[in-house]
C-alpha cells in the first residue's frame, strides 16, 4: 500500500484526486494538507509542517507559494514528492533541483500523458520546419486560472527550443501596429474563459501551409490520472529530479 499526504486536498485538484486515489486498491490517503478547513476520512492539517504522519509519497496540487514548505518538508524527511502545481518561480524550481539532492523529487508543468506525448512529438518535427515555418503557441484555460501563460505553453515552447538550431525568443502576445514577426520569435498567446479545463494548440505556419497540433482537456481526471502514475512511479526513487518523459520512457 502507497501512503498519500495530499497537499491542496480540498482545491479542485485535490477533491478530484480524492476520489481517484480512493478508487485505488494499491494506494491510499493518510493526511491532507490545505489552508481551509475541511472534513475528510483521513486527518487534515493547514499546514504541512503540522502533519507527523508517516507517509510514503506525498502530492502537492496546491498554490506555488506553498511549494516551498513542501519541499523542506520533504528533503527533512526524505520523502518522494510529486510537484504538480503550476506557476512556479524561478527560486522554486531552482528549490526543486536542490531537494533532489536528498529525496526523489517529479516535477511536470502538465500531468497529462498526452500533453507530454505532444512534447516529444514537437521535438521531432520542429527541426525540419525550423528554416521556413513561423511557430505560435495559443493555450485556453478557465476565468480562474491564475498564471498566464500556461506553465504547459512554457514546456512546449521548451520542447520547440529543445528541438530548433537556433534558439527562439518568446513574445508573450503581440501588439503594435509595426510588427515584424521575424521566425525567431515563439509568440505564446493566452486566453482565459468560462470552464475551459485546458487547450494547446502549437501552430506551424510557412509558405502556403499551416501545420496545428492540439490538445484539448476535457476533464480534470487527465491531471489526477497523471499525479496518480507519477506517485506510483516517484515512490520508488530514492534521489533525483523525474518527469513524466522520464516515466514514459521507463513505461
Amino acid at each position: 500500500m502507497i501512503d498519500i499526504i495530499l497537499s491542496g486536498a480540498n482545491g479542485r485538484m485535490g477533491q478530484v484526486l480524492q476520489t481517484m486515489i480512493s478508487q485505488q486498491s494499491e494506494m491510499q490517503i493518510v493526511a491532507g494538507i490545505d489552508r481551509d478547513v475541511f472534513e475528510a476520512d483521513f486527518p487534515t492539517y493547514q499546514t504541512i509542517t503540522a502533519c507527523q504522519i508517516n507517509a510514503d509519497v506525498v502530492i502537492d496540487f496546491s498554490h506555488y507559494s506553498a511549494v516551498p514548505a513542501v519541499l523542506d518538508y520533504c528533503a527533512d524527511r526524505k520523502l518522494p514528492v510529486v510537484i504538480a502545481t503550476t506557476g512556479l518561480t524561478n527560486d522554486i524550481q531552482e528549490q526543486m533541483k536542490s531537494v533532489a539532492t536528498q529525496t526523489a523529487v517529479f516535477f511536470s508543468a502538465n500531468m497529462s500523458l498526452g500533453i507530454n506525448l505532444l512534447a516529444k512529438a514537437i521535438r521531432e518535427i520542429t527541426p525540419v520546419l525550423e528554416e521556413e515555418f513561423n511557430i505560435e503557441i495559443v493555450e485556453k484555460h478557465h476565468n480562474q486560472k491564475k498564471d498566464a501563460p500556461s506553465g504547459t505553453a512554457l514546456l512546449l515552447a521548451d520542447a520547440v527550443n529543445d528541438a530548433v538550431q537556433t534558439e527562439k525568443t518568446y513574445v508573450y502576445g503581440r501588439h503594435g501596429n509595426d510588427l515584424e514577426n521575424p521566425l525567431s520569435e515563439l509568440g505564446i498567446h493566452a486566453v482565459r474563459g468560462g470552464t475551459i479545463p485546458g487547450e494547446h494548440t502549437v501552430i506551424y505556419a510557412g509558405p502556403d501551409e499551416v501545420i496545428e497540433l492540439n490538445h484539448l482537456a476535457l476533464s480534470r481526471n487527465i491531471f489526477a490520472s497523471g499525479a496518480v502514475k507519477a506517485a506510483k512511479y516517484i515512490s520508488k526513487k530514492t534521489i533525483g529530479l523525474y518527469d513524466m518523459e522520464k516515466l514514459i520512457d521507463e513505461s
